[in-house]
């Protein structure tokens, strides 16, 4: 069966591009795939992660981004003239390809993927949730615009053979859609790094940017009493334009001897290990990834009450903390609970390594050969 992936780029170390990878390297072991990952924007830089030599890599060189920080009117008219290039040079490849299934991470392709006559099935895999374009509260023509283009998404979405979502919570904010699935990302098989506890460290992982929301997080930790902050440390671990604000802001509010902003690491889960438990402050997610391998390396997680994902894989109190959207000195006395408490922490890392049980990385992949395999048979 032949597998093609369109996303806009891997050179960069996201959450997206890593549940990529581990799909990809499951499907090379399962046998019986032929796999190729179809960007726009890749500029001939290597992928962050190392993909599998089995893998074929195609990059049609539309690069959209360049026209980021042009003024609006042209960087419209660039983005429909790329769209046009875009269209014609997938469409091409498609046609010569004759893949059985093609899957849209949702870049640009998805407007447009659901005509070309390739006679694959379509599917649109959703890493955000229904109101990620909302979740910036933007103002004015751009506030307008983010409402009208979440209103065209529900009718983008329906012209998909299969619309994947990654949670039940936002399963429910699309509504009843005879094309909607839901299907989790996995948790990757984890490397044997033994977890000690009193590493006495606060771990957080993601892109440095606004959906994160890491200035939330580093004004919580400025919230906690100085004692507590003179025996723990926080480690962010991320890259992105916020990378200079973030610095900033340690500064500002005092914290560089207890908090501070690292390069991405091939090596997170050493970094897991090395840590009591992990946080999340981010304004919107898809499916937190972080948080799913976090949890099932021992870490127990304290999180904002977040669109999606938060509701469906902590139990709250048991394996994790969630927090009422927003709310920083109830977000630094969650954390200050799991400081104080040892014996609590123990008792939730023992917990939170139970996720992998739920979301191990065969079982998902299972259901989503045969997810596949039922949607080609009825193609």
């Amino acid at each position: 069966m032949k597998l093609i992936y369109c996303h806009a780029d891997v050179y960069n170390p996201g959450g997206m591009e890593r549940v990529l990878l581990n799909k990809l390297r499951w499907w090379v072991q399962r046998g019986g795939y032929e796999l190729m990952v179809v960007t726009t924007d890749q500029h001939g830089r290597p992928p962050f992660y190392e993909f599998p030599p089995e893998v074929r890599m195609v990059d049609l060189g539309i690069n959209y981004k360049d026209d980021n920080g042009k003024n609006p009117i042209a960087k419209t008219l660039g983005y429909l003239r790329k769209r046009k290039k875009h269209r014609e040079a997938l469409t091409e490849l498609l046609m010569r390809e004759r893949p059985d299934v093609v899957i849209s991470l949702y870049p640009s392709e998805s407007s447009f993927i659901p005509d070309i006559p390739d006679g694959s099935v379509k599917m649109l895999e959703l890493h955000f949730n229904k109101m990620f374009r909302l979740q910036y509260k933007r103002k004015g023509l751009l506030g307008l615009a983010d409402r009208i283009r979440t209103k065209q998404d529900e009718k983008l979405v329906r012209r998909f053979d299969n619309f994947i979502v990654l949670t039940r919570q936002d399963a429910e904010m699309w509504g009843e859609m005879s094309n909607l699935s839901v299907m989790p990302n996995a948790a990757v098989t984890m490397p044997h790094i033994p977890h000690k506890y009193g590493n006495h460290r606060v771990i957080a992982v993601g892109r440095l940017d606004y959906q994160k929301g890491f200035d939330r997080l580093l004004d919580a930790w400025a919230l906690l009493p100085k004692q507590l902050r003179e025996t723990w440390r926080l480690d962010i671990f991320g890259q992105g334009e916020w990378e200079e604000k973030l610095k900033n802001q340690i500064q500002t509010l005092g914290i560089g001897d207890s908090a501070a902003v690292n390069k991405p690491t091939n090596q997170i889960f050493n970094e897991y290990a090395a840590s009591d438990f992990l946080v999340m402050t981010s304004h919107y997610e898809g499916f937190p990834m972080v948080m799913i391998e976090a949890m099932a390396c021992g870490l127990p997680t304290v999180c904002f009450d977040f669109l999606c994902g938060p509701r469906d894989i902590i139990a709250n109190g048991i394996n994790g903390l969630i927090v009422p959207e927003g709310d920083l000195q109830a977000f630094a006395n969650a954390m200050q609970r799991l400081m104080e408490n040892p014996e609590e922490l123990e008792h939730m890392s023992a917990q939170a390594t139970k996720i992998s049980e739920v979301y191990a990385q065969d079982t998902i992949m299972k259901r989503w050969e045969l997810f596949i395999t039922d949607q080609v048979r009825k193609k």
